[in-house]
């Protein structure tokens, strides 16, 4: 019988006890310093040199298309229970004015052109040919854009199956895809880029203001002859080639003196008032239901002198804008608290990455709210009603925060496909 040797247990070695002072646990942060954090981190990651009027600009206009559309696009509940899309603008024409405010896309055409002219200059610098940068610049446009498209699809379809109104179907297409117009006329004027920038973009814009002024006389000239319309419709990508060409001319380093950008408010805000007063062009730059004559469907000459006094204030506007978002850097310890231009920089910052998102999207987010609460069997002022009274304006104030709130979950929703096809460029 083998013996069994039984041995001491091993001692088991602990480590040394420390004994120096003992470091606290940092403290948890609250969400308002988690608030901070990213802020100056956003802050932290734009490049110096990246001219941040640029991208203020680019996020008023947005805000401006969006807010206008929003208190101007009125769907109205019928009594056979279909839904039709009215405006106030056709029962207040006294609301005109207000349309200055809310219809800046020559602002928008003005800073996608700057864009699109340094942009492609890169390219050029770097040997990069026309389609493969042509396929970058539309990437971030066209992603998106098939998202939007196929999920109104499948709604027209289920609209279509439930059997419902053609009314209401009509209605509600023409308001979910609205936006899609501004989209392809900036694919094509992004597309003629190149010959932007060999023809010369002062000399273009001025042949685009002549031309859109000439067809404009045709309709005077011939005004009861169906082709001087059919040729009008060429104003639509013409008109927004002008603040298009206009931002070639500031990316290629001209109106450095604040000089030819008040030529430019004066001129086309000159312009703008004769063509209304003596021409006979209607004041809103909008469409409005009813009217013989609309400034923006297709655009008039008048929405092109507006459109060069917008540039002009966008261009004055930029050293304060810029200094608006742009916070000094610190002397010597690096901040923990973001200052008010930080937040309204983080702001602007994530409003254009998911500029396109928000465009497609803003309307859906304000027949979403229309629908459901109908759906719901409740008939809302601001929401349901006509747009006669001064009533339904002040009710359509008080929705505007609901639809921001839709907004942000559609944004969600559909940011990554946004967010992965943004380009930096500036």
């Amino acid at each position: 019988m083998t013996d069994l040797e039984l041995r001491p247990p091993t001692a088991v070695r602990r480590p040394p006890l420390p004994t120096g002072p003992l470091r606290p646990r940092p403290p948890r942060r609250t969400p308002w310093q988690a608030l901070h954090t990213a802020v100056l981190r956003i802050d932290a990651a734009t490049p110096a040199e990246r001219d941040r009027a640029a991208d203020v600009l680019r996020a008023l206009a947005i805000t401006g298309v969006v807010l206008g559309h929003w208190l101007v696009s009125g769907v109205v509940l019928q009594a056979g229970g279909h839904l039709v899309g009215d405006s106030p603008l056709g029962h207040r024409p006294g609301l005109a004015p207000v349309t200055w405010l809310l219809q800046p896309l020559a602002v928008f055409f003005l800073v996608g052109g700057r864009v699109s002219a340094r942009g492609y200059e890169a390219a050029l610098a770097r040997g990069t040919g026309y389609r493969t940068w042509l396929k970058q610049r539309l990437a971030s446009l066209l992603r998106p854009a098939k998202a939007f498209a196929l999920t109104w699809g499948l709604v027209w379809l289920g609209l279509v199956l439930a059997g419902t109104a053609h009314e209401t179907i009509h209605t509600l297409m023409w308001l979910a895809y609205s936006p899609l117009w501004f989209l392809g006329v900036y694919v094509l004027l992004i597309a003629a880029t190149p010959l932007v920038h060999r023809a010369g973009a002062a000399r273009l814009a001025v042949a685009a203001c002549l031309l859109v002024a000439a067809l404009d006389a045709s309709r005077t000239v011939f005004p009861d002859s169906g082709w001087a319309d059919t040729l009008r419709l060429l104003n639509i990508p013409v008109a927004w080639l002008v603040p298009y060409c206009l931002g070639a001319v500031w990316a290629a380093g001209g109106f450095t003196r604040r000089r030819s950008a008040l030529a430019l408010l004066l001129g086309g805000g000159g312009a703008l008032a004769a063509l209304i007063l003596w021409g006979g062009y209607p004041a809103s730059m909008v469409g409005v239901p009813g009217t013989a004559l609309s400034n923006l469907n297709p655009p008039t000459v008048a929405a092109v002198a507006f459109g060069l006094a917008q540039a002009g204030a966008a261009l004055l506007l930029r050293a304060p804008l810029r200094r608006a978002v742009t916070t000094p850097a610190p002397a010597a310890t690096p901040r923990t608290r973001a200052t008010p231009a930080q937040f309204l920089w983080a702001a602007v910052a994530l409003l254009n990455l998911s500029a396109i998102t928000v465009f497609l999207w803003h309307q859906t987010a304000m027949l979403t709210t229309t629908v459901i609460t109908l759906g719901l069997g409740h008939t809302l002022p601001g929401l349901h009603t006509s747009p006669e009274s001064a009533g339904w304006l002040a009710a359509r104030c008080g929705w505007i925060p609901v639809f921001a709130v839709v907004l942000v979950v559609l944004g969600t929703a559909f940011r990554d496909r946004d967010a992965r096809a943004h380009r930096s460029n500036n």
